[in-house]
Order: structure tokens, then C-alpha cells, then sequence
């Protein structure tokens, strides 16, 4: 049975041209079988760099319009502009062709959708938004250290640390006392910067930090360190993206309940593509897997 959507503002499904849909943190498989569908059904698809190709080839059909819009937080400059996505999601749809605007992760966890919405709600398009699994709960999930363990956390907190987002006095202190876990997003650049200040603030030393990379594909890599040996940044400052960061005392989990297996360091290779400071249109010509 499929879902009927009522309520104020709501569109008639068969006039939602734009369907935003998350593709997950990585593994192909966790893809949802709504998005699967909406895939399949797409004439024209705008997706992220975080999208494993697998998705693509395995859901979009053949002779549908592939656009790559792919954005990296830390090099703004070599991102396709968000006007610009958003205008090309308008573009289409007024068109009447169908559109899947593609998100890594989740759409609504530390993403551009709200510019997406008010483009769609200014063009008086009809939409749809189609959550996917987000990184923090592919991450942990695949390392093996449940974000709220019973007698390890009190609740979980989705974070990003950056100078756009500036706070309030008083609120590392409370992060760092909090018996919460802390899942920091888009932060593997200045990961140690971030460790240190949680130590200025009094954070408990026999807490960990776990840096994962490139969650749930086949180049996992999980770091773990705790706070009382952290005197100094490890040889291996900088991450691959996408990089996330655990902050509590589920990290300590790892160890005892790891199940996805690692490749060697040296065999580790970036598993998405580059970001692309334009837009990138190619049309599908690959068969769709039974």
C-alpha cells in the first residue's frame, strides 16, 4: 500500500515532479527501496559526490540524464554554486520531466536541502523528501559502537565544528561534560583543533575519539585514541572524505565489536569521485542490473 499524502499544501502524488532523496553514507545496499523506485522512474538525476556510482548504475535507467553537481565543504571553490543546482532542479521540472535531486547520507542532516526547498516552493513545484540512512548511523553501525550503548551514553548529539556556525560562551564546556555522544560531521580536516579544545574545557581524559573514514565502503578506516594520550597531533592529521567523528565513550566499543573488516593503510584510496566546480550532464547508457 502506498503512502497517501494529505494536509495542507500537500500536491496530488502524481504532480510531485521532484523527488529528494537520500542515497545513504556509502554501501550501495543501504539504499532504500522508495529511493530505489523514484530512481528508476527519473528522467533526469542531479546527483552529490558522496553517491556511490553502484546506485547509479544499478537504479537510473538507461537513456535518463545523469547531471553531477558534486560539493566538498573544504574546497568551496571547486563546487558547483547551490543557485545553480537549484536552478537546474527548477529547470527540469518545469519541463515536466521527472527529477531526483540525489543527496549522500540523509537529505536533511547537514545539508543545502532548505535552499532546494524554497527554490521549489518559490517555482510552486511539487516535491517529495525520501530520508536516507546519514553517516552517523552507517558509522557507527559498521565500526561497531552503538551511539546510545546502555551504560556507555545518555543520548547523542549530531554536531559540525566550523567557524560559519559561531557559539555561545559556556557551550564547549557543556559539550565537554555532557555524557552524551558527540557525532561531528564534516570535521576531518581540523579534527585534533577540535580535540584540544574539548580539553581546554575540561573534557573527561578517559573518553575516546574515533575518527571514521569513508564509512561503510570497502576503504573503511576507523582511529581511535583517547583523550589522556592525545599530547600531540598523530602523524596522520588529515582524512580522506568524508571523515566523521565519534566523542564520548561508545569509541571504546570498537575494539571489542568490530566486524567490518580493513584493508591495509597503504592500499586505502579516495572511494568517491572529486568534486567539480561546474556542472556535468551525461546520459545514462549502462543496463540496469536485474
Amino acid at each position: 500500500m502506498k503512502l497517501r499524502v494529505s494536509g495542507a499544501g500537500a500536491a496530488k502524488q502524481e504532480d510531485i515532479r521532484v523527488s529528494i532523496i537520500g542515497a545513504g553514507p556509502g554501501d550501495a545496499e543501504l539504499l532504500t527501496l522508495k529511493a530505489a523506485r523514484l530512481l528508476s522512474e527519473a528522467d533526469v538525476v542531479l546527483t552529490d559526490r558522496l553517491v556511490n556510482q553502484e546506485i547509479l548504475d544499478t537504479h537510473v535507467r538507461t537513456g535518463a540524464k545523469i547531471i553531477f553537481v558534486g560539493k566538498e565543504g573544504r574546497t568551496q571553490s571547486g563546487s558547483v554554486a547551490q543557485k545553480e543546482i537549484d536552478h537546474l532542479i527548477v529547470k527540469y521540472a518545469r519541463q515536466g520531466r521527472n527529477v531526483v535531486r540525489l543527496k549522500g547520507g540523509d537529505v536533511a542532516i547537514f545539508s543545502n536541502v532548505l535552499d532546494e526547498l524554497e527554490s521549489l516552493k518559490e517555482a510552486d513545484i511539487a516535491y517529495r523528501i525520501v530520508p536516507g540512512i546519514t553517516a552517523a548511523s552507517g558509522a557507527s553501525a559498521y565500526a561497531g559502537m552503538p551511539l546510545t550503548a546502555r551504560g556507555y551514553s545518555r543520548g547523542v548529539r549530531f554536531q559540525t565544528y566550523s567557524d560559519r556556525y559561531p557559539v555561545q560562551p559556556g557551550y564547549w564546556q557543556e559539550l565537554a561534560a555532557t555524557e552524551d555522544t558527540l557525532v561531528f560531521y564534516m570535521t576531518g580536516e581540523n579534527w585534533f583543533e577540535l580535540a584540544q579544545l574539548l580539553k581546554e574545557n575540561g573534557i573527561d581524559r578517559s573518553k575516546y575519539l574515533s575518527i571514521i573514514q569513508q564509512a561503510t565502503t570497502p576503504f573503511q578506516q576507523v582511529f581511535t585514541y583517547q583523550f589522556a594520550d592525545l599530547q600531540e597531533c598523530p602523524a596522520m592529521q588529515n582524512f580522506i572524505s568524508p571523515s566523521l567523528l565519534v566523542i564520548g565513550r561508545v569509541p571504546e566499543l570498537h575494539k571489542q565489536y568490530c566486524w567490518c573488516p580493513q584493508v591495509p593503510l597503504e592500499q586505502v584510496e579516495s572511494f568517491f569521485r572529486p568534486s567539480t566546480s561546474r556542472a556535468v550532464e551525461v546520459i545514462n547508457n549502462k543496463k540496469r542490473s536485474a
